[in-house]
């Protein structure tokens, strides 16, 4: 089951579901497909050859029960060839769900199975019923270990939860930081609940193995535990239908010196994952189309996995050893959030004072390198010390925000500070508009960086970056280049259709040159071409100025010259 975020209602924890989110329907799920099952299930061991009877499986979010299914198959197969009669099997599985709905049908499934295999139905009734509990999973009482811990968790934001709920699920699970995916503390929790010998498998969002809120859960696995095997599936297609984001499989389990396994599955297709289930368990060899990566050495604490060719790690890690981060000579920053746009982004003929009105750009307003003035502007709700302005001395502002209080005041971060209830989230700070800055938006195919000479204000869905020791154009040139699109592409969440986020977080990865290295004649080429727009002359030059040969190849949409 693959659950896509929406915006959650702030519901008392006893009733509040995280199984029922979709990508378009707010009761549905979207199922796992069974080559992928398979796969998963191989890749742990839960194999009929092995007296699976004998062992036990965990599967925290059950959905409609697609792993399930493909498990009990395996089990009672297993039980027939070791001769375990089906009284024995009470303790092999173990699920939960939060979904009643989700629960009994998954209990049904499993019961009809059973009785195909010549279970009476009471009898089946009960093992299933026994399986399969209507939980919260990250709260419930678990007395016991698994060999096997497998399947799909929810993919939640933790902001989206109500606050008493994150409170509990924080004081549970310390890898739960920042704004960190629930899936997260599925993870933790997965591993807590492992026997010394067992293998977890989940299939899901890849973020966490590169961004700022998976530190702690990956900081987590590489002390206490090892990472068996990591499977990319940005090509592929594991669900039957389509979702936001990319999803991986990771297989871990207790340290050993054995190597990690990584690799890139080109479809999700049966003869593809059963392809990979051999080569992968060393029954065969790789193809290629099925590329297997050897890391014989792991990330260690809380460093990114980059899970690109042991090449593309290296020509990365030489880069990160010779140059500097990028904030050593230039800052970054993201544009406004006002948590209410149609109020606080107006039009030229709104009647507010001028001097509370910033000249912004959009996402929108950014073509070919150009910006183009859309004549809006966004409302400076603060004086220049930062504090909230007297709206007695602008007549004009206090009666515009009057007539839209009630949209105001629904915002968050009016209702958690009621004085001051007209603030946006961010403050504006008007000389960022009179400032040169580059703007880099924040998901694209490749760095689509522009020159903003010092007229507007960003909004929230643009990152900004200033210097006083870089000529903005020659830093333009270098940040359009393949060479710094490299260092984001190791890091930043891949989004379907190869696109990637721009954030700080993966801005903050890029390293740069020192300014006073460029020679004068290689910073007037990079200028030059920069303006021009000239993708195949930038990228060469940035080669020249970073001293590099060339790069290792790397996939990514380019939109630059769009």
């Amino acid at each position: 089951m693959q659950q896509i975020r929406l915006a959650l209602p702030e519901e008392p924890p006893s009733s509040y579901d995280y199984g029922k989110r979709s990508s378009g329907e707010t009761h549905g799920v979207v199922l796992t497909r069974a080559p992928v099952v398979a796969l998963i299930l191989d890749l742990v061991g839960y194999t009929e050859d092995q007296d699976l009877g004998a062992t036990t499986l965990l599967e925290p979010s059950c959905g409609h029960g697609a792993f399930l299914e493909e498990a009990l198959r395996r089990l009672l197969r297993s039980a027939t060839h070791h001769g375990r009669p089906l009284s024995s099997l009470k303790k092999a599985i173990q699920a939960f769900d939060i979904d009643p709905v989700h629960v009994e049908k998954t209990r049904s499934l499993l019961a009809k199975i059973l009785q195909e295999q010549g279970a009476a139905p009471k009898a089946a009734t009960r093992l299933a019923e026994g399986w399969v509990d209507c939980q919260d999973f990250l709260l419930a009482t678990i007395e016991r270990r698994f060999d096997f811990v497998v399947g799909n968790p929810p993919y939640i934001r933790i902001e989206q939860l109500p606050p008493g709920l994150i409170a509990r699920y924080r004081e549970d699970h310390a890898s739960l930081y920042d704004r960190a995916d629930l899936y997260v503390a599925f993870i933790e929790r997965g591993l807590k609940l492992l026997t010394p010998e067992g293998l977890l498998s989940y299939i899901c969002a890849d973020r966490w193995i590169s961004n700022k809120y998976g530190g702690p859960l990956r900081a987590l696995i590489t002390g206490n535990h090892g990472v068996r095997c990591y499977i990319d599936l940005h090509r592929a297609s594991p669900f039957e239908s389509e979702v936001i984001a990319y999803p991986s499989i990771f297989v871990l389990g207790k340290r050993s010196e054995a190597p990690t396994l990584v690799a890139s599955l080109p479809s999700a297709s049966e003869e593809v994952c059963r392809h990979a289930s051999r080569v992968l368990r060393g029954q065969e060899e790789s193809s290629p189309e099925l590329r297997v990566v050897r890391h014989d050495r792991w990330f260690q604490g809380d460093e990114a996995w980059v899970v690109g060719s042991p090449e593309h790690l290296a020509a990365l890690r030489l880069l990160e050893e010779r140059f500097p981060p990028i904030e050593a000579s230039a800052r970054i920053g993201i544009g406004v959030a006002t948590g209410c746009d149609e109020v606080y982004i107006v039009g030229r003929g709104e009647d507010i004072e001028p001097d509370r009105c910033i000249p912004l750009v959009m996402r929108e307003d950014l073509r070919n390198g150009k910006i183009t003035d859309a004549g809006r502007f966004v409302i400076n709700t603060t004086d220049d010390q930062g504090r909230q302005v007297n709206l007695e001395r602008y007549p004009r502002l206090q009666r515009y925000l009057q007539r839209h209080e009630e949209a105001i005041r629904r915002r968050y971060v009016a209702r958690k500070n009621p004085n001051a209830w007209f603030r946006t989230i961010d403050r504006v700070t008007p000389a960022l508009c009179s400032t040169p800055k580059l703007l880099i938006p924040d998901i694209a195919g490749a760095n689509e960086v522009i020159f903003e000479q010092g007229r507007f204000y960003p909004h929230h869905n643009l990152y900004f970056i200033t210097s006083e020791r870089w000529d903005m154009e020659v830093l333009g040139g270098l940040l359009s280049s393949r060479v710094a699109l490299f260092f984001v592409w190791s890091y930043a969440v891949k989004m379907r259709g190869g696109y990637l986020r721009f954030q700080a977080q993966y801005l903050r990865r890029i390293r740069l040159p020192d300014p006073a290295s460029i020679p004068l004649a290689l910073a007037d080429a990079l200028r030059d071409a920069f303006r021009q727009r000239d993708f195949p002359r930038l990228d060469e030059l940035a080669l020249e100025a970073y001293g590099l040969p060339s790069l290792p190849s790397f996939d990514f949409v380019d939109t630059r010259a769009r």
